[in-house]
């Protein structure tokens, strides 16, 4: 069992029982999945793009990833149905533990005049979302190897029913939020 998970149940189940005011432990929010995604527009010029990226997606997240294609013809962006216009991943179970233990004490603290994470990205349904400028925070992507500097887009998902609840369980879960007022 991941060393997150243990913590889970049995430090953040408990505390949000007593501060959420839930009768049952199963009532308590927790993590449901992590989507990791990649959108890439120039993929419809450089088809090299999506094999690069697609190795570092799957380097990050350790498991295979999934080709995101265009449900629809726009010719404004020479883009036809079907083409290949991303990539994502879906995280569960141990995983997604590692995954979320990585990201909280690896790569957050590594970003550059780091003052937290913002606390304004939550969908009003428990989950949220945080956007990476670029792919290279990660300590599998090694800096030599990438030929470009990617975004990358990290959804948390929970049980919470709403973002007071998802914002406790993240923050007992050691998200680092920005203090009111930052970002």
């Amino acid at each position: 069992m991941s060393r997150l998970k243990e913590k889970y149940q049995k430090e953040v189940v408990p505390r949000l029982m007593e501060t959420g005011g839930f009768k049952n432990v199963m009532q308590a929010p927790r993590l449901e999945k992590i989507v990791l995604n990649i959108g890439l527009g120039e993929a419809i010029a450089n088809a090299k793009a999506l094999e690069t990226a697609q190795g570092d997606l799957q380097a990050i997240a350790g498991q295979h990833v999934v080709i995101t294609r265009s449900r629809k013809s726009i010719a404004a962006f020479r883009l036809r149905t079907g083409m290949p216009i991303g990539m994502m991943v879906t995280l569960r179970g141990e995983r997604m533990y590692d995954f979320y233990d990585k990201l909280v004490n690896a790569v957050l603290p590594r970003m550059h005049e780091f003052q937290g994470v913002p606390t304004d990205s939550f969908d009003g349904r428990g989950n949220y979302t945080l956007g990476f400028k670029e792919q290279i925070l990660f300590p599998e992507i090694e800096y030599d190897k990438i030929d470009k500097v990617r975004g990358l887009e990290v959804s948390i998902v929970t049980t919470a029913r709403n973002d007071e609840d998802g914002k406790r369980l993240l923050e007992l879960l050691g998200m680092p939020f920005a203090k009111d007022g930052e970002s």
